[in-house]
């Protein structure tokens, strides 16, 4: 099974950029996207009718933010988009894809550059998601998404010039430390301790060209599936957002 994620800074954007070409040469089984900033009902009906697919979007209350969506040949048991806590719930951050033999978190962690308060926002949305996956009685789990933090200095370009920087705060860094403490793989670091690898380059300054980038999205599994996860990849090289896909490869009965 290959499952891919990718923040799209906006669906109907990439729509127009080849997002459905993209998807039939990927041919993933399940292809989670992030920051679509899109209502349903404003996603065109071809990325809602993608042959051989069953898709859920959810969005924000606010009009042109956040969202995240999902498209998986096959079709979850359950469906759940809320940890219980409205001032999270309303952002339309996360999809919980629930299968036989496993459960797919897809996830739009908070960016907490905005401000102090937006920080407190991103730290405490951490530690509720964390707290929720804890809760679980399924404990074969994959979380994917962008989760606005670089984890180790391996994973940006510059870190001793973002050591101040939200994105690789120690409280940030943290909080991944904690994640990994409680028995997740990052997936990508399990195949892979190369320096130069990162999921996103800042438009403004055409880092892409330059490859100063931070590796912010992730694949993160339970040690359950430790066993099952044969790859891990980046595909740096696709073009059409501020972002890249990344995905993992999973041999499940």
């Amino acid at each position: 099974m290959k499952i891919v994620s990718w923040n799209v800074n906006g669906l109907r954007a990439i729509h127009r950029k080849g997002f459905l070409d993209w998807m039939a040469t990927e041919a993933a089984d399940i292809v989670c996207v992030q920051e679509t900033k899109a209502m349903e009902e404003q996603v065109p009906e071809e990325l809602r009718q993608i042959e051989g697919y069953h898709c859920h979007f959810e969005s924000a209350r606010r009009k042109g933010y956040s969202g995240v969506a999902i498209w998986t040949r096959q079709k979850p048991r359950r469906i759940k988009t809320e940890l219980g806590i409205s001032r999270f719930d309303v952002e339309g951050r996360v999809i919980q894809a629930e299968y036989d033999g496993f459960t797919l978190f897809n996830v739009y962690f908070p960016n907490g550059g905005a401000s102090h308060e937006r920080l407190r926002f991103k730290l405490d949305f951490y530690d509720s998601f964390l707290y929720h996956l804890m809760s679980l009685r399924q404990r074969r789990i994959v979380v994917c998404g962008d989760f606005n933090t670089a984890h180790c200095e391996i994973d940006l370009a510059r870190p001793k010039e973002n050591r101040a920087n939200t994105g690789f705060l120690p409280d940030e860094r943290a909080w991944i430390d904690s994640l990994l403490s409680r028995g997740f793989i990052d997936t990508f670091r399990h195949f892979n301790d190369q320096p130069g690898h990162y999921t996103w380059w800042d438009y403004k300054t055409r880092a892409r060209e330059r490859n100063v980038g931070w590796r912010l999205d992730y694949f993160f599994v339970s040690r359950l599936l430790r066993k099952n996860l044969k790859a891990a990849f980046i595909r740096g090289e696709v073009m059409g957002s501020d972002h890249c896909p990344l995905g993992i490869e999973l041999a499940l009965p």
